[in-house]
């Protein structure tokens, strides 16, 4: 008989003992996370054929165009979490505020906090390219049976217990850690169910790949300039490749599997870079170190850095260690 890869709800279950509260919460939790995920990619699945790609008007806490599909992935999680009764409270990009959930159950009660941003580059949705929702696991600060406080999503990023991203692209996978490692489980679409194909993703520790939006290199500080030009001058092992999706999910994505480095600078058009911290850049930041790579804001450890409102910007350099290393050098 041959042997099926384990699924996603397999092994959720057989690693539950890693986690130090196992109540089964956190399972639950994944579980919510992984269905909500099914819903959002059946819709993106559709998005050519349905009334869904474009804006719908409004403009979000960025200041950025909501996208119809961002407000549809925004609600789908959100009523996941809330009609579960898992959570006791949700920062998304796409809110201003955090939100309070306490249900007729009290959900007051409950251990956990998320972070997400439900669609992360859903500016490439209406020409085909793939888009992705990242999410990170707090375990609440303030106790348990009061409402949930602005101190719980505050938390540095060393303080997650899970986080991960799932990427819709040519086929669709949920990547996550919860601190042991990270594993990554593909969507089979005839069937609706997570296999596990990547067992412990380690990251190489140089790539030959560097990321980064070349078109705001003369808004970028020296030091990245001269990482640039390093990257692209003719040695032994150079130039890199340039590869640049502009969905951040992708990109990291990328580089995990294949090696690489990841950078969102500070330019003088972005003083304080674009990324948000909370729900952008610390979970990416958890799953990247749990593959052997390293993130920092290009001088401190992203995961070490202590929020400051919840929708704080930071620039981001992730990826293969020795290049994100070699980057840092270049910015001393």
């Amino acid at each position: 008989m041959k042997h099926h890869p384990q699924t996603l709800g397999e092994f959720i279950i057989s690693n539950q003992k890693d986690f130090e509260y196992s109540s089964g919460e956190l399972s639950r939790l994944l579980n919510c996370i992984r269905l909500a995920a099914k819903v959002v990619n059946h819709e993106i699945r559709q998005a050519g054929l349905v009334d869904i790609t474009g804006t719908v008007g409004n403009v979000n806490v960025q200041g950025e165009e909501q996208k119809k599909l961002d407000v549809f992935a925004n609600n789908v999680f959100i009523n996941a979490l809330t009609n579960r009764n898992i959570v006791c409270g949700i920062v998304s990009e796409e809110n201003e505020e955090f939100i309070t959930i306490s249900g007729a159950n009290n959900a007051n009660r409950n251990k956990y906090v998320v972070v997400m941003d439900p669609l992360d580059g859903s500016s490439n949705i209406d020409a085909g390219v793939s888009v992705g929702t990242i999410f990170g696991i707090y375990r609440r600060i303030s106790p348990e049976g009061t409402p949930v406080t602005l101190e719980d999503f505050l938390q540095p990023g060393n303080m997650q217990v899970a986080a991960g991203y799932v990427i819709y692209g040519t086929s669709t996978m949920l990547v996550y850690t919860t601190g042991n490692g990270v594993n990554g489980f593909t969507l089979n679409p005839a069937i609706g169910t997570y296999y596990l194909s990547h067992p412990n993703i380690r990251m190489p520790e140089q790539g030959r790949v560097y990321s980064v939006n070349e078109g705001y290199y003369v808004h970028f500080p020296q030091g990245v300039k001269d990482y640039i030009k390093y990257c692209q001058k003719e040695e032994e092992d150079r130039p890199y490749t340039s590869r640049y999706i502009g969905s951040m999910v992708s990109d990291i994505h990328r580089n995990l599997i294949q090696g690489g480095i990841y950078m969102y600078p500070k330019s003088s058009e972005r003083e304080a870079g674009k990324l948000r911290l909370v729900y952008e850049c610390n979970p990416v930041a958890f799953i990247v170190e749990q593959a052997g790579g390293r993130a920092t804001d290009g001088y401190r450890r992203i995961l070490d850095i202590k929020p400051e409102h919840i929708h704080e910007r930071i620039p981001l350099f992730a990826g293969s260690q020795k290049m994100v290393e070699k980057a840092e050098s270049f910015l001393r």
